[in-house]
């Protein structure tokens, strides 16, 4: 009898732990805290901009726990995601913050928070700021600044070369800590036609100060003045600094980036674009040789006729 009750005991644990954990298929949005999520009203402003996107990566790093924002009749829930079956690309869930996903794993509750174990993820559509990023992806777009000695210069000017455009600001300390690596990528690929410029958001007042920014972080890049959220938006970019725009040597926008650089990532788009300017370049060689051989195999030949 006891053995049996004891049976029974176990039986019924475990029925109350699979009912705890019921596997559930979700859809929404990833948030990287519950406080961002709810500086707005959600049903009329999307999170996901370019500046929520920048945020995220303090909330992140500062170990706040990423949600899934999910729309369950005619409120929201927010299910904080746990790493199940499914391996991150990364140490944690940053860059699927604010994208729309779909997740597949078990649910439980703990202490009045709804958690989801990850087993399966397929994202489903990108973040506010990477569609408007996308928009800006193949434009042409000029911008007019005045370098620290006040004269103007034209980024049209740089046609020719892989420009790295970065945009900044000397009270941003983001800012500060990509530096060395932006400085690093202007070393490495000078030589190559890479040209990295730095668009500062302070003003000509302020001269003093980027002076003494240039200095302490050791740029060794021009470093343009006066730009401004305007200036940022043009290029695909939310006002949120830093931010920095990849354009190819036509002068159209290849990549936009919102937040720190990363070195590595960088250099790799870097890479490939100067990989496919030297397939064009000897695309463009080749047809040239075949057309010099194709005009003179028709050119009649020239033979002197001397009379007899």
């Amino acid at each position: 009898m006891k053995r049996m009750l004891i049976g029974l005991l176990l039986c019924l644990a475990v029925a109350v732990q699979a009912a705890a954990q019921s596997t559930a298929k979700l859809q929404g949005q990833v948030v990287c805290c519950a406080e961002c999520w709810a500086k707005a009203d959600r049903t009329k402003v999307e999170y996901g901009t370019a500046e929520d996107l920048l945020k995220a990566q303090s909330c992140v790093a500062g170990g706040d726990p990423t949600l899934l924002a999910v729309r369950e009749g005619d409120r929201m829930t927010l299910y904080q995601l746990e790493q199940g079956k499914f391996r991150l690309p990364g140490k944690d869930w940053l860059e699927y913050v604010g994208k729309r996903i779909r997740v597949t794993g078990a649910v439980r509750e703990k202490k009045d928070t709804e958690i989801i174990r990850v087993d399966a993820l397929e994202v489903l559509a990108p973040s506010v700021a990477e569609r408007e990023a996308a928009k800006a992806l193949g434009t042409e777009v000029d911008l007019t600044l005045k370098d620290l000695f006040g004269v103007e210069q034209r980024l049209s000017g740089l046609k020719g070369r892989i420009v790295i455009l970065n945009f900044w600001a000397t009270y941003c300390e983001p800012c500060r800590r990509e530096m060395p690596d932006l400085a690093a990528v202007q070393n490495e690929y000078a030589a190559l036609g890479v040209q990295v410029v730095g668009a500062a958001a302070d003003g000509a007042e302020d001269r003093a100060k980027v002076l003494q920014f240039v200095k302490e972080t050791k740029i060794n890049f021009p470093v343009w003045i006066g730009a401004n959220t305007i200036d940022m938006m043009r290029f695909g970019l939310g006002a949120a600094l830093p931010g920095t725009v990849i354009i190819d040597r036509s002068g159209r926008i290849a990549k936009v980036i919102s937040g720190i650089v990363n070195q590595a990532e960088l250099k790799k788009h870097i890479d490939a674009m100067l990989a496919t300017n030297q397939a064009t370049a000897e695309a463009k060689l080749k047809a040239g040789k075949r057309e010099q051989t194709a005009s003179a195999k028709t050119e009649p030949s020239e033979v002197s006729a001397v009379p007899s």
